[in-house]
């Protein structure tokens, strides 16, 4: 075998490799994560009658995971006669978002980011809304669903 050809089948392998290691790569970056394929639990949180008849409240809680106790919370807000959860992490940079109960807005005190009372984005770099969190009332109690 002469020099060129043995250059030229080291060449092809060389790249024939990169290629499969680059591809393989990429599989791993685009498949799922393991986020998807967490279950969503409900967690009872409060009386039914605790509920804002209008506007806001802030809800936090404990709740235990693999032996630990993890401390969260959400926002409960009552608005045009229907109860809806939402998360308090901004989708900008996941800042934790306050409510401001003079401007009626989530605001994101990191960057400026302002959601409305339904949680859409309404100024500054969000790039979505605020995950809306499952919320069910049974048997007089309301229980919020987090995946675990």
């Amino acid at each position: 075998m002469d020099r060129r050809i043995f250059l030229k089948k080291i060449i092809k392998t060389f790249f024939f490799s990169v290629g499969i290691i680059t591809s393989s790569l990429s599989v791993l970056f685009i498949y799922p994560s393991n986020i998807s394929r967490r279950k969503t639990v409900f967690f009872d949180i409060l009386a039914e009658d605790e509920l804002p008849r209008k506007g806001v409240k802030r809800v936090d809680f404990t709740y235990k995971h693999k032996e630990k106790d993890v401390q969260t919370g959400f926002y409960i807000v009552a608005d045009k006669g229907s109860i809806l959860g939402l998360s308090p992490v901004c989708s900008h940079l996941g800042c934790l978002v306050k409510y401001n109960n003079h401007e009626k807005a989530f605001i994101c005190p990191c960057h400026g980011g302002k959601y409305d009372i339904r949680g859409q984005v309404t100024d500054g770099p969000p790039p979505k809304p605020l995950t809306e969190l499952p919320l069910k009332i049974a048997d007089g109690r309301v229980y919020v669903g987090i995946k675990v």
